[in-house]
C-alpha cells in the first residue's frame, strides 16, 4: 500500500473547510472495517484513508504548522499501513465502566505478547504480530490501544473472497470468535489486490 506523503496533508485552514465531510466519510468507511470480538475487543483495519484522517486529526489537535513536524507525524502514522500481503489493524480494548478499566486490563495482560490473537481464512491460521511497547507484564501494565499485523500467505489471500474469515481470541481470560461479514471482507479485499497481486 502506497505510503502517505507530507504533501497530502492539508494545512489547518484547508482541513477545517473539509473536516466535517471527511469525518463523516471516515465514520462510514470504518463501519465496514470494524470487527468486534468478545466483550471488550474491537479491531479497526487500517488503510490510507483511515491513516490520513488520523494524521490530519493529530495535526489539528496539536496545531502543528511546521512542515518538518508534519513530516514526522506522517512517518509515525505510515507505520500503521499494511505492507504487501498483510492486513493491519488497530486493536482497541473498549471498557465503558471506569471502575472496570483496571480489572479488565489486568485480566487481559499478555494478549499482545503470545499467539492469542489470530485471523483464520478457511484452513489457514494467521497469528497476529503485535507492535511492541504497549504492555509490560512484569509491572502489570497494558495499553488499551494496540497495533497488530496479519501476514497472509498466498493460499489465504487466494481463499479470502470465498472462505470464512474470522478473528479469533484465545486468551486464558477472554475467548471469542467473530466471523467477518461479506461487507467487511469486500472492504479488506480492496487493500489486498493493490498490495500483492496474486
Amino acid at each position: 500500500m502506497k505510503r502517505l506523503e507530507t504533501s497530502e496533508i492539508l494545512n489547518l485552514v484547508e482541513y477545517e473547510r473539509v473536516r466535517e465531510t471527511r469525518r463523516r466519510e471516515i465514520i462510514e468507511l470504518k463501519k465496514r472495517r470494524r470487527v468486534s470480538v468478545g466483550r471488550y475487543l474491537t479491531f479497526v483495519f487500517e488503510n490510507r484513508e483511515t491513516v490520513w484522517f488520523q494524521v490530519q486529526e493529530m495535526v489539528r489537535a496539536e496545531r502543528i504548522v511546521d512542515d518538518a513536524k508534519i513530516a514526522e507525524e506522517v512517518e509515525v502514522y505510515n507505520a500503521l499501513l499494511p505492507v504487501p500481503g498483510e492486513l493491519a489493524a488497530t486493536m482497541l480494548i473498549e471498557i465503558t465502566a471506569s471502575a472496570e478499566i483496571k480489572p479488565v486490563l489486568d485480566k487481559l495482560l499478555g494478549i499482545d505478547t503470545r499467539d492469542y490473537v489470530k485471523l483464520t481464512v478457511g484452513p489457514h491460521v494467521v497469528v497476529g504480530d503485535f507492535e511492541g511497547g504497549h504492555s509490560d507484564e512484569e509491572r502489570g501494565k497494558l495499553s488499551a490501544v494496540h497495533f497488530v499485523r496479519f501476514a497472509l500467505p498466498p493460499g489465504a489471500r487466494r481463499l479470502f473472497r470465498e472462505a470464512e474469515v474470522a478473528l479469533v481470541v484465545e486468551h486464558p481470560n477472554e475467548r471469542a470468535r467473530a466471523v467477518l461479514s461479506d461487507e467487511t471482507k469486500r472492504a479488506l479485499l480492496q487493500d489486498l489486490p493493490l498490495q500483492d497481486p496474486l
